[in-house]
């Protein structure tokens, strides 16, 4: 995990999720480590591409295709002042359950 990488620094991960509009959910995945790189933004969901020595480049790859395949949408963005924020938008879909 590329967070366990900060060594002695401290760090928080938080993910939170909220209705965006009325058609859409979005879900954010917040760290404070060592953040990307503007490169590494560029190809982050490239796949095969990793900054990581053991890493085989194919997650970031893979949840893309499955969210554009659900009709949404996952990007990255830098956290201030450090870290990196993971986001993702599903389309918002009727329940099937219903409040009594």
């Amino acid at each position: 995990m590329a967070m366990s990488e900060l060594g002695g620094a401290s760090w928080e991960l938080s993910i939170s999720s909220r209705r965006e509009g009325a058609n859409e959910i979005l879900v954010e995945v917040r760290d404070s480590g060592h953040g990307l790189s503007a490169r590494t933004m560029e190809r982050i969901f490239d796949p095969f591409f990793t900054t990581k020595p053991d890493g085989m480049g194919m997650g970031l790859s893979i949840s893309r295709s499955i969210v554009v395949a659900h009709g949404g949408r996952l990007w990255a963005t830098a956290n201030e002042p450090r870290g990196a924020v993971f986001q993702f938008a599903l389309p918002a879909g009727e329940s099937d359950t219903h409040p009594t």
